[in-house]
């Protein structure tokens, strides 16, 4: 059904049902489940991404999300940061990405011991960037 929308490049426009259920029985929310509804949009065309393709990209995003946020949140607790003027919080939060890809990079699997290496080996560091001592 082309044409249904009025915007740049959208091809298919999904809506995805999220329902969440705590394994451990503690309650989400007061209750054991929760139950959330989305909608999404796409450039892919519907011969490009099905239903299950379009839930694979879905869940893929979310993996890096996940993966990224994650550590910014809790490893450099960037949630109570104090910088908010002009463009600064984009490039802190840049760094912390740099920062997090090389270690990822390097081969680290646990980002707060490698930051936490990082601080007490600065040769480490600087062979980490591609600067030899």
């Amino acid at each position: 059904m082309k044409g249904y929308l009025d915007f740049p490049y959208v091809e298919q426009v999904f809506r995805l049902e999220r329902i969440t259920t705590r394994l451990d029985g503690t309650p989400l929310r007061g209750n054991r489940a929760s139950h959330e509804v989305v909608f999404g949009t796409t450039s892919l065309r519907a011969d490009q991404a099905g239903p299950a393709r379009i839930l694979e990209l879905v869940r893929q995003h979310w993996t890096i999300e996940n993966r990224v946020h994650y550590v910014r949140d809790r490893v450099f607790d960037e949630d109570r940061s104090r910088v908010r003027r002009r463009a600064a919080p984009q490039v802190m939060a840049t760094l912390r990405n740099l920062a997090i890809s090389i270690l990822r990079k390097a081969g680290a699997t646990n980002i707060a011991s490698a930051l936490r290496r990082c601080a007490r080996h600065a040769s480490l560091v600087l062979r980490l960037v591609g600067v030899r001592p």
